[in-house]
């Protein structure tokens, strides 16, 4: 899998340009990334992040939260999904005898908000499948980031945007349990994080994250830093 500095910083320029972002629990590398896209923007962005005593601006847990998307406020959220199939569709309950964390509130944030970024470090093709065994929630994603590579998405289903250091685009195939589109040229490479990026990770995010994700800090952003 690719570095976690990598991994936060290339889905962080997928949240470039929202106003609002919103991440759920359990969601170490979308909550670095998003306070990233903050960071980084030249306007004033929202980050609010589930289980934060910083960055959550509510009092009624989830549910101010799909009132605040249903009044068209929320740019950005970041979905997961124990599977995710060509279509976008990802599962978050059951596949086999593998029990995910649940839908929550998925099905009802993926077509309402105007950005679904779906991420899933594992990249195999037991996780990016031709369809979930079980659909919690359908859309049309804006991107999938994942440990090896940076999807778009078009009508047809997902395209490689771009590889991470190290992969191929006949890897990445090899590794996708979907077919991709033949590609019009070259693969770029997925840019690393720059000077800045990595600053502002091992530096504020890295103190801002501390308290909610203590071990993540602890383990990628302050032990990359070293």
């Amino acid at each position: 899998m690719a570095a976690i500095e990598l991994l936060v910083s290339a889905l962080a320029r997928t949240l470039a340009g929202a106003r609002t972002i919103a991440i759920g629990t359990n969601s170490p590398i979308p909550a670095a990334a998003a306070l990233l896209a903050q960071a980084r923007a030249a306007a004033p962005v929202e980050v609010m992040i589930i289980g934060s005593a910083r960055h959550w601006p509510f009092t009624d847990g989830g549910r101010e939260l799909f009132d605040f998307a249903a009044q068209g406020r929320l740019d950005a959220f970041v979905l997961g999904g124990g599977q995710i199939d060509r279509t976008g569709a990802i599962n978050l309950v059951r596949a086999g005898k593998a029990r995910f964390p649940g839908s929550f509130g998925s099905a009802y944030l993926y077509p309402l908000v105007p950005r679904i970024v779906l991420f899933r470090a594992e990249h195999t093709p037991r996780v990016l499948v031709e369809r979930v065994e079980f659909a919690s929630a359908r859309g049309r994603p804006a991107a999938l980031v994942t440990g090896k590579a940076v999807f778009g998405f078009a009508e047809g289903g997902f395209t490689l945007s771009s590889v991470h250091p190290g992969e191929t685009a006949d890897g990445i195939r090899a590794a996708t349990g979907f077919a991709l589109p033949a590609a019009a040229g070259p693969v770029p490479e997925t840019p690393p994080p720059d000077a800045e990026d990595l600053a502002l990770l091992h530096g504020p995010i890295a103190e801002d994250l501390a308290a909610l994700y203590p071990r993540f800090v602890a383990q990628s952003l302050r032990a990359a830093s070293r």
